[in-house]
């Protein structure tokens, strides 16, 4: 394959990464939400994390470090939108989980502008090219995991 059109995929990516940073905080920033702590709200609104998730947990689930997860979680919390509380299945451990604050920020106020940014952001994409976007980028995702040794680590610390 062509380098030259894998670099230009590359860089379409980066671009469309930082454009979905800058445009998503702007989305939200009647709200002081930024897109990474955006991604950690809706997190905590998912499946299986409602009641809470470890700290490692979400870090696997979003693939980042804990330590770069560990300040948006502190500055959540200092807003008032999340919470840590021990674990009834192990009181050794601390689970993050939304407060009633962050409920009513997330269902009230954060998840109709969401919905307005997506419309806007995929705007002219059918249901069918939204379905080829999320094959291909899970594809792609894949691949990096096979790429970045720490992510087979933090999915297994995850998982234990």
């Amino acid at each position: 394959m062509s380098a030259g059109l894998s670099n230009r995929l590359f860089f379409r990516l980066y671009q469309c990464a930082n454009m979905l940073h800058k445009t998503g905080t702007r989305a939200l920033e009647d709200h002081g939400i930024t897109t990474q702590q955006w991604a950690v709200l809706g997190a905590l609104t998912r499946p299986g994390f409602e009641d809470g998730a470890a700290v490692g947990d979400m870090a696997a689930f979003l693939l980042v470090s804990r330590q770069n997860l560990a300040g948006v979680l502190s500055r959540l919390e200092a807003m008032g939108y999340l919470e840590r509380v021990v674990d009834e299945k192990d009181g050794r451990s601390r689970l993050i989980r939304l407060t009633a604050k962050g409920r009513g920020l997330w269902d009230g106020d954060m998840r109709p502008v969401i919905a307005d940014y997506y419309e806007e952001a995929l705007a002219g994409f059918s249901t069918e090219d939204r379905i080829h976007m999320i094959h291909y980028l899970d594809k792609m995702l894949r691949n990096f995991k096979k790429i970045d040794p720490d992510a087979e680590s933090r999915s297994k610390e995850a998982a234990e």
